[in-house]
C-alpha cells in the first residue's frame, strides 16, 4: 500500500479564503486506489513554508509519493518547482514531460505549467497544477506508474 502525502501550495487556500478542492480531490483519488494518505498540508506560496512541508513529508512522515498542487504557473509567487528542485536528489523528468504532453491535448495552457518531478530519498515528489481539474487530469496520467516507482526507489527490480 502506498503512503501518500498531499501538499497544496496556495495563498488563498492557506488563509481559508477558498476551499482546497484540488488537494481534497487528490486525497479522494488516492483513497479510491486503496492508498493511505499519511500527510496533508496546505501552505502559502512561500518558499520556506513549501520547503518545510516537503521535507517533513519526505523525511519525517516517510511518504512514498508526495503530490503537490499549485504554485507551478508563471505568477510571481509560483515557486513550488524551484523549491522542489532545491530539495531533490535527482530529477525524474519523464513524469512532468508526460503530464504536459497529454495535458496539451486538452488545453494549450498546459505549456505554461512548470511542474517538476523529483526523487528525495525514497520519496517521489510530483508537482501538479493548482486547479482541481488540472490536478485530477495530471493524477490520471501518472497514477498507474506510482506503485512501480515506489518499488524501484525502495530497491525493487524492474519487474
Amino acid at each position: 500500500m502506498l503512503r501518500i502525502g498531499v501538499l497544496t501550495c496556495s495563498d488563498t487556500r492557506s488563509r481559508g479564503e477558498t476551499e482546497d478542492t484540488a488537494g481534497k480531490a487528490l486525497i479522494a483519488l488516492c483513497e479510491e486506489r486503496g492508498w493511505m494518505v499519511a500527510a496533508y498540508h496546505v501552505v502559502p506560496d512561500d518558499a520556506e513554508a513549501i520547503a518545510l512541508a516537503i521535507t517533513e513529508m519526505c523525511d519525517v512522515d516517510q511518504v512514498d509519493v508526495l503530490l503537490s498542487t499549485g504554485g507551478t504557473g508563471l505568477g510571481p509567487r509560483d515557486v513550488c518547482p524551484e523549491v522542489t528542485l532545491s530539495l531533490a536528489e535527482r530529477e525524474v523528468p519523464g513524469i512532468a514531460e508526460a503530464i504536459r504532453a497529454e495535458s496539451l491535448a486538452k488545453t494549450r495552457r498546459a505549456m505554461l505549467s512548470r511542474g517538476v518531478a523529483v526523487q528525495r530519498g525514497k520519496t517521489l515528489v510530483v508537482n501538479f497544477p493548482g486547479s482541481e481539474k488540472g490536478a485530477r487530469e495530471a493524477f490520471e496520467i501518472i497514477a498507474d506508474q506510482l506503485e512501480h516507482a515506489a518499488e524501484m526507489m525502495a530497491g525493487g527490480g524492474h519487474g
